[in-house]
């Protein structure tokens, strides 16, 4: 956590340029899409680590249904049949320890809300849906900005105290359960198929996570004053105390060096994914066949 300390210290002028030049070269950044290619006038790290992109160069799929949040690798994707859910080929996290309870349940319109005592199934808003998931690895020398993924209301946020650990889909390889271990930050909401939920999950070096439409998210804290809090839980409120409607390639939030986006939705029984697994993919491009 004393990272976050670091990255927000603000840099002598003059070292600015030959430090971030140093890093982009390192980590593959392309400094050529930045909307600020001036490198003095970064005052510190986690400025230059979230630098925005120039207009257009991220154009937003809009023949798709779901399109990336982030630039990143896809490291994980498919069909949620159980309560565990896949990080990486062959190592899963439990669902109900990610999200938590379901409190959130009153505040989405539903016909008829699945009475069950499978958590998974709880989730599910319609008849004839199910539940799907995809994770987005952001790099170190990624975009590290994330937006939104489809049309969707944002409800509902709940904020997990957590360790950082590295999510590098290596580390992820031998840490059942690590999504779930990370300080991380979940919205819930609902788009046209149902249920909808998108989490930026914490890792080494990367605690802060800002989120535009959550001026109360605060994260990295070394520990909250309640030992016994491991969570904080708000409800979402736009404009004039209406759902707040996000757009499909909003801006919705932004890292500080590099960590995990992951997807849970409700999509119809026949939804298929239009990728690999390890795929390279950018903010906006579709994710559906």
């Amino acid at each position: 956590r004393a990272w976050g300390w670091i990255a927000n210290k603000e840099l002598p002028t003059s070292m600015r340029p030959w430090l971030y030049g140093y890093y982009a070269s390192t980590f593959g950044c392309n400094l050529e899409e930045a909307a600020n290619q001036d490198l003095k006038t970064y005052r510190s790290l986690a400025e230059f680590f979230c630098r925005s992109l120039k207009d257009g160069v991220r154009p937003v799929n809009q023949d798709d249904c779901i399109v990336s949040p982030a630039d990143g690798r896809v490291i994980s994707f498919g069909l949620v049949d159980t309560c565990k859910v896949e990080q990486v080929k062959g190592v899963t996290y439990s669902l109900q320890a990610f999200l938590g309870e379901p409190t959130w349940s009153s505040k989405l319109s539903t016909i008829e809300l699945r009475q069950s005592s499978d958590y998974r199934q709880s989730l599910l808003l319609n008849q004839d849906t199910e539940l799907y998931q995809c994770v987005v690895y952001l790099a170190p020398g990624d975009y590290h900005r994330f937006h939104s993924p489809v049309q969707w209301d944002v409800v509902f946020r709940r904020h997990f105290q957590g360790d950082l650990l590295s999510v590098n889909p290596r580390v992820a390889e031998w840490i059942p359960d690590l999504f779930t271990l990370n300080e991380r930050a979940v919205y819930v909401g609902q788009w046209k198929y149902g249920f909808f939920s998108l989490t930026a999950v914490g890792a080494t070096n990367v605690g802060s996570i800002h989120v535009y439409c959550d001026k109360d998210l605060i994260t990295n804290q070394r520990k909250w004053r309640r030992m016994d809090v491991r969570q904080k839980d708000a409800f979402i409120v736009g404009s004039e105390g209406k759902k707040l409607h996000m757009c499909k390639g909003e801006p919705f939030g932004e890292f500080r060096l590099g960590s995990t986006i992951v997807l849970l939705f409700e999509a119809p029984r026949n939804y298929k994914f239009s990728l690999t697994p390890g795929q390279r993919i950018q903010v906006g491009e579709g994710i559906s066949e």
